[in-house]
């Protein structure tokens, strides 16, 4: 997933539209309890408010949904509840639709998307032209979960990758419960090309899909994030050792992606200090992410999004200059996690990000937006009905108004 529901939620900057006057160093926000999430809302006409440019596509507010696993797409075919929960949040300025399976390998968590069948294809059809007949714009977020995963979820005979056969701590859940990570299959130099076409394929799909672009998933503990952390890659081959290799499959990927898309559609999500419930983290996030950045922005991708700190009640792994990143990068830059409404605005204002995503106020406040216009308090979220099957905790929060914003659209 973009990151699970108990991760970050996120922010950005936007390509075309250069840095914002008065930019200054990136600040923590203050991490974030209940309280904090029903803070009330920026005043109206704030930063968060504006229209934004991203490579010439007007996106008519700086408020991003970030991808989140939601755990309601049996078989992996998006659904007619899936289409409607999206079509609600269709005000967001860009909706990062879930972590979405690029292939049938790459599958970690039940009950998730693919994009690597035609059925899948058109289920996200019906969620996209939803989310365009709101007038909104919507992203897929391309994922791989590599290690984190077990061979129950993957086709006959196949098992988790990742860059090295060292196992994680932690269980990932299956229809017969949860289970240990097991130790992955270390990915052979001649198998990782078929990885990258995998991501290829993908972005031809999300196109068919009626997608306004993609996001590559590089974060969060799933397979590139496992290539990029010396903790899970002990590899000594091209793929290993300096970051200038490990960060090669992320730009392989990317610049794949960016052949069927152009590289104006293409954004990546990155995590630097987040260690993940898995336990992923690297030595000097600081030394690794810095060339991260500045080898993608000569990709010219659109946006980075990106997780600031450590997601759900982690604590931080260590001190990072998150400004360092969005100076670096000539992109729309997002801010990710913990953000509330006031303080996305702040950030945005004072020139610390373009854009500003969230997670958990979508969740429980399908029109967010119009909160922020109208100053009013945040719902918050039924962390009973997060994950599993139904409408229930999913499409049936109300509006501000009161009413059912299942009814949204319809």
């Amino acid at each position: 997933m973009a990151h699970r529901v108990n991760g970050s939620d996120e922010v950005g900057q936007s390509p075309g539209s250069g840095r914002l006057a008065g930019a200054g160093p990136a600040r923590r926000p203050v991490p974030s309890g209940v309280a904090m999430a029903l803070s009330t809302s920026p005043e109206p006409g704030a930063a968060l408010l504006q229209p934004i440019e991203l490579r010439g596509m007007t996106l008519r507010n700086r408020i991003v949904m970030s991808a989140m696993t939601r755990c309601r797409t049996p078989g992996g075919i998006p659904n007619e509840l899936n289409a409607l929960y999206y079509r609600q949040r269709a005000s967001a300025g860009i909706i990062f639709a879930e972590s979405t399976a690029v292939s049938p390998h790459g599958i970690g968590i039940i009950n998730s998307p693919g994009i690597f069948t035609d059925e899948q294809v058109e289920g996200w059809r019906r969620v996209t032209d939803g989310v365009h007949a709101e007038g909104g714009r919507i992203f897929l977020q391309l994922w791989h979960c590599g290690q984190i995963s077990h061979p129950s979820m993957l086709p006959a005979g196949g098992r988790p990758v990742g860059p090295s056969a060292i196992a994680l701590n932690g269980t990932v859940r299956t229809d017969f419960g949860r289970v240990p990570i097991g130790v992955p299959h270390a990915l052979e130099l001649d198998e990782i090309p078929g990885i990258i076409d995998e991501y290829r394929q993908a972005a031809v799909r999300a196109m068919r899909a009626g997608f306004d672009g993609v996001e590559v998933h590089a974060g969060n503990g799933y397979l590139v994030d496992q290539f990029l952390r010396d903790s899970t890659n002990r590899r000594t081959d091209r793929y290993g050792g300096p970051p200038q290799n490990r960060m090669r499959l992320l730009l392989e990927i990317t610049a794949a992606v960016c052949e069927i898309w152009g590289a104006d559609r293409v954004g990546v999500r990155l995590s630097p200090t987040n260690p993940s419930v898995f336990g992923i983290t690297d030595s000097d996030p600081e030394a690794l992410f810095v060339p991260v950045v500045d080898a993608l922005d000569r990709l010219r991708i659109a946006f980075l999004d990106v997780v600031e700190g450590a997601t759900g009640n982690a604590t931080d792994q260590c001190p990072f200059d998150f400004g360092r990143l969005r100076a670096r990068f000539g992109g729309v830059y997002i801010a990710n996690n913990r953000y509330t409404p006031a303080s996305g605005n702040a950030a945005v204002r004072e020139g610390r990000a373009d854009m500003i995503a969230f997670g958990r106020p979508f969740i429980a406040n399908p029109d967010l937006v119009e909160r922020c216009a109208r100053g009013l308090a945040l719902s918050a979220v039924n962390w009973e009905t997060v994950y599993g099957s139904g409408e229930r905790g999913y499409t049936d929060y109300p509006t501000s108004g009161g009413s059912s914003a299942a009814r949204l659209g319809s």
